[in-house]
């Protein structure tokens, strides 16, 4: 191996330089103060706000495709709105179709003869309905990229249109968006469809083979697990169960009744209520494993859509939520006394349940 070559004083003071460049940037790194003088922290990014965030979300969710064709393709709620849109909207109405996504509805209204349909999103999807729209050659659709609360209009309109409903009805801000465009937009004794919804909260049996107890109920080959009692979570997600299929539910232990009926012709945000108060009477023995939340909206005594995961006729595309409740088993005519208080509407999460139990008297 040939030996090194003598350095030079050049190369010498360059690496001298290097050797103190390091150590700057060693001392910079790890002290604070000089770190932060050099290397100032970025701006922290303005946190959103709940609706900003909720709006992001739809804004992405309801901008694919797969999305679209699961509405798209449930019959039950597309001959519904069909139905209504053909009994209600008059030729030469003017309408908003609020949350137009592939302006389907908007179409349906501008084939009955609307003479001027606002369909409005902020979604991505606009720019397809603005496609699918030229395909078809429909008609008098304006489509506006806007949230309908900073919708403006020359003029009100007759009929707001809308599909607003979430899996438990309120969670996609219904009440709040259409008072709102009812308050400023719809001319007096204008139409909202659909306007009318019932909301259920029922006791359920899961069917056996998918049932899943909570943690601390569980014995696992002689593993007992009864002291996980001790670390319920708090997170109140645990809680709920969102579902769709119809295989889940066994059945309902009493006779389905709305426990909240809402007009939105009529209905103020405020008028909800934070607490709700129902009893049922149990006409079916068994574990109570949970309330079923669904709901049932209405535009004719006729004319009707279901999300309950009994109805072999509901739309396919709400599911349904399971409210979980602690072991429980119910007998025919036990009497359950139900508390459901809401800290907000739109937010499941918020929601809390409790029920007290009046078992069926024993018959001499």
């Amino acid at each position: 191996m040939p030996s090194p070559s003598p350095r030079s004083p050049w190369t010498a003071f360059l690496e001298s330089l290097r050797r103190l460049r390091g150590k700057l940037t060693a001392r910079l790194l790890f002290n604070e103060r000089l770190n932060s003088w050099v290397y100032p922290a970025p701006e922290p990014a303005a946190e959103q706000t709940k609706d900003e965030r909720y709006r992001d979300f739809n804004r992405s969710y309801f901008a694919q495709f797969y999305e679209q064709e699961k509405m798209l393709a449930d019959k039950p709620r597309m001959d519904f709105y069909h139905a209504a849109i053909g009994r209600h909207i008059k030729p030469g109405d003017r309408v908003i179709d609020l949350g137009t996504g592939t302006g389907i509805l908007a179409a349906f209204a501008s084939r009955r003869g609307a003479a001027k349909v606002y369909a409005i999103d902020h979604s991505v999807i606009l720019e397809h309905a603005k496609t699918l729209a030229a395909h078809n050659r429909i008609e008098n659709v304006e489509f506006v990229s806007t949230h309908s609360k900073d919708l403006k209009l020359d003029a009100p309109v007759d009929v707001i249109l809308h599909e607003q409903m979430g899996d438990y009805l309120f969670d996609e801000d219904m009440v709040v968006n259409i008072t709102d465009l009812r308050e400023r937009l719809l001319k007096p004794g204008g139409l909202i469809l659909p306007a009318r919804f019932e909301l259920f909260c029922e006791p359920a049996k899961i069917r056996d083979t998918r049932f899943v107890p909570h943690i601390w109920d569980m014995n696992v080959h002689g593993i007992d697990y009864s002291c996980m009692d001790r670390e319920r979570p708090q997170d109140p997600h645990y809680y709920h169960i969102p579902a769709a299929d119809l295989g889940y539910v066994d059945y309902l232990l009493s006779a389905p009744s709305p426990v909240l009926t809402i007009d939105l012709q009529t209905l103020r945000a405020d008028d909800l209520p934070k607490e709700l108060h129902f009893t049922r009477t149990i006409t079916r023995s068994g574990r109570f494993d949970g309330y079923v939340v669904y709901f049932r909206a209405m535009v004719d005594d006729d004319l009707t859509l279901n999300s309950s995961p009994l109805d072999p006729g509901r739309a396919t595309n709400w599911g349904y939520r399971i409210l979980r409740t602690d072991r429980d088993f119910l007998t025919e005519g036990d009497v359950i006394d139900i508390t459901l208080t809401i800290g907000n509407w739109p937010e499941v999460t918020s929601w809390r349940w409790k029920h007290v139990k009046s078992p069926c008297p024993v018959s001499a």
